[in-house]
C-alpha cells in the first residue's frame, strides 16, 4: 500500500471513530491505555494524532520517514555532500508539570529544538515518548499535548513519531517525556570549542536564571512568591540570524542545567583558554535576582531554557549582537565577556569594582527536576 493510501486509511479511521461515537470517554489514564489494545489506540489517535497529526505522523509506522531533500530544504540548502545530520535526545521530568509561562510539553519541544540549534543545525523533525502514571487526568494530558503542538508550530518543526507507556500509580510522578530531534547542519557551519581564539567575544542571548527560579517557586515549598516566568522558548530563529550575521561563529551552547557558569567552565576546560565575564554586563531581571538572593543561589548556576551563549570573532561581535537583538526573544542580548589566555582553562568574573573572582563548576544540584 502506498504512503498516501496508508495516510488516508488512518485519517478515515479517526474520522470514523469521531462520527460513530467510539470515543475516548475515560477521564483518567489507566493501565489499559498502555496495553497496546483498543484503549491504547484511542489514546494515541484521539489525544496525540488528533492534536499534532501531520503527513509523516499520520502514516502510523514505527519510525517517521522523512526525505533528506526536505531536511536540506528546511536548512535553506540543497545536498552537496558537506551537510551533516544533527541528532539529539533528552528526557523531561520537571516538577510541577505546569509552571508560570510554560509546561513540560512546550519545555520538551523547546529543549530539543534548542539542542539542535546551538549545534548549528536547522531543526526539522521531533519524536516524543511519554511515560504516564496511572491516574493522570486525560484533560491534563491533552493540555500538555496541545502545548507541544503550539511549541512545535512556533519553532517550525514537526512531531513525526512517538510512543506511550503507562506505569502503575506510584511508579512515576504524573508524566515523563523523552524527545529526540533531527536537523541539518549546513556545510558552511562548523562549531567546536577548539576553534575559539583569544580575543573572541562572548554573547548571551537574554536574561539568565528565569526558568529555574520560576519552577522552584511554582512548587510552593517556599514562603516566597514572585511573578517570575520561565524563559522557555525555541532559539532556532535567533541562532540562524546569528550565524548569518557572524559566519565565523566558533561555538554555541544553551545554558540549561548548571546555568551559564557551568557551560562557560565546560568551554574553558575543553578549549584550554580562559573565559572572562563582566558582572555588570550580565542581564538578570530584578525579580529573579531578588529571589536568588533570598534563597542564597547564584544566578550563574540557575537553569535557562530559552537562552544560549555563543563565542564569535571580535570583528563580527557587533553584527551578531544586532542580528539577535532585532528578533523577538533576543531584545536583551548582550556581549558579556571575552576569551583570554590566562587563567587557562578557567572562568573569572570581573566585578563592577574592577576586582575578579573565580567561577567554579557547579557542585551538586540546588534545583533538581527543573527540566
Amino acid at each position: 500500500m502506498s504512503n498516501a493510501a496508508d495516510e488516508a486509511t488512518v485519517l478515515e479511521r479517526i474520522e470514523r471513530v469521531r462520527a460513530h461515537g467510539d470515543k475516548l470517554k475515560d477521564e483518567f489514564v489507566t493501565l489499559a491505555h498502555g496495553a497496546g489494545g483498543k484503549a491504547s489506540a484511542q489514546l494515541v489517535e484521539q489525544v496525540f494524532v488528533a492534536e499534532y497529526g501531520n503527513d509523516t505522523l499520520n502514516e502510523m509506522t514505527d519510525a517517521g520517514v522523512m526525505g533528506l531533500a526536505a531536511l536540506a530544504a528546511a536548512a535553506g540548502t540543497s545536498l552537496s555532500g558537506g551537510e551533516q545530520l544533527a541528532f539529539s535526545t533528552d528526557s523531561y521530568v520537571v516538577n510541577p508539570i505546569f509552571f508560570p509561562g510554560g509546561s513540560i510539553g512546550d519545555l520538551a519541544v523547546n529543549g530539543t529544538v534548542n539542542d539542535l540549534s546551538v549545534s548549528g543545525a536547522v531543526p526539522y523533525g521531533i519524536s516524543a515518548a511519554f511515560v504516564i502514571e496511572e491516574g493522570l487526568e486525560i484533560d491534563v494530558l491533552r493540555r500538555v499535548v496541545a502545548d507541544m503542538h503550539r511549541a512545535a508550530d512556533r519553532a517550525g518543526v514537526k512531531i513525526v513519531t512517538g510512543d506511550t507507556k503507562v506505569v502503575a500509580k506510584g511508579a512515576a510522578d504524573k508524566l515523563f517525556i523523552t524527545t529526540a530531534g533531527v536537523g541539518i547542519v549546513p556545510a558552511s557551519v562548523a562549531l567546536r570549542a577548539g576553534a575559539v581564539s583569544v580575543g573572541d567575544a562572548i554573547l548571551v542571548s537574554g536574561p539568565i536564571a528565569d526558568h529555574g527560579m520560576a519552577v522552584m517557586l511554582a512548587r510552593g515549598d517556599l514562603a516566597l512568591a514572585a511573578p517570575i516566568e520561565t524563559d522557555s522558548k525555541p532559539v532556532n530563529g535567533l541562532t540562524r540570524a546569528l550565524l548569518e550575521a557572524a559566519p565565523q561563529t566558533r561555538w554555541m551552547r544553551d545554558a540549561t542545567r548548571g546555568g551559564l557558569g557551568t557551560v562557560l567552565n565546560e568551554l574553558a576546560k575543553t578549549s584550554g583558554k580562559g573565559v572572562a565575564v563582566y558582572e555588570e554586563k550580565l542581564v538578570v531581571r530584578e525579580m529573579t535576582r531578588g529571589a536568588c538572593d533570598i534563597l542564597g543561589i547564584d544566578p550563574l548556576y540557575v537553569a535557562n531554557e530559552g537562552m544560549f551563549v555563543a563565542v564569535v570573532p571580535a570583528d563580527e561581535a557587533e553584527a551578531a549582537l544586532s542580528a539577535v537583538k532585532a528578533l523577538p526573544g533576543g531584545e536583551e542580548a548582550a556581549l558579556v565577556g571575552k576569551i583570554v589566555a590566562e587563567p587557562a582553562s578557567a572562568v573569572v568574573m570581573v566585578t563592577g569594582f574592577g576586582g575578579t573572582r573565580m567561577v567554579d563548576m557547579l557542585v551538586g544540584d540546588p534545583l533538581p527536576r527543573i527540566c
